[in-house]
């Protein structure tokens, strides 16, 4: 039982690595930025890789959902792997090893603040899904236009992850929206 965790753990490193790097990559998107607003700060960096594990993770719930067991794990191992990172990246600015557990504790709950949020979102009125990402992502001061853009983005991304199978994703391949396309739609 114990070496199958350890074996499928270790199976699943390398698609979540992959994974995850393509979600970084995207939550870097200088769109989000300039054109948006989204504070170019550690913290608005957080948010915007935040958001994109959050539909990452999204996809593999309703994979999970559709009999696909292994969708799981695989969220799991890119949580693991996202905290991680976030770990490291507080070591490498210098946070001393007292803080760092505190540190990553309260990002791991402000995380599970925010899928709940913009899953509500997701599934509520129009508005409420710009109020989360407003109130997280811009601290509650998002230019006009702003978060509706990003809830655009959000909902078209959803969309385009939700047409990626599995095996697909296993390797490396995401499909989020077009960041421009989200602001027509929205009139930044």
């Amino acid at each position: 039982m114990i070496l199958d965790t350890l074996f499928r753990k270790r199976r699943l490193s390398t698609p979540a690595g992959l994974i995850y790097g393509a979600l970084v990559a995207q939550a870097r998107d200088p769109w989000f930025y300039s054109e948006l607003g989204v504070p170019d700060t550690v913290e608005g960096r957080f948010e915007m890789v935040a958001l994109h594990g959050f539909l990452v993770l999204n996809r593999l719930k309703t994979a999970r959902r559709h009999g696909l067991p292994l969708a799981e794990q695989l969220g799991q191992a890119i949580f693991d792997m996202m905290f991680a990172d976030m770990d490291r990246n507080l070591r490498e600015m210098g946070i001393g090893d007292l803080g760092i557990a505190k540190r990553v504790k309260a990002l791991v709950k402000g995380f599970y603040g925010r899928i709940k949020a913009y899953e509500e979102g997701l599934a509520g009125t129009d508005g409420l899904l710009a109020e989360a990402l407003d109130r997280n992502v811009f601290a509650g001061a998002a230019a006009d236009g702003a978060a509706q853009a990003l809830a655009v983005y959000l909902q078209d991304s959803v969309a385009c992850l939700g047409e990626i199978p599995l095996e697909a994703m296993m390797g490396g391949r995401l499909a989020f929206a077009t960041p421009s396309a989200a602001a027509g739609e929205a009139d930044v």
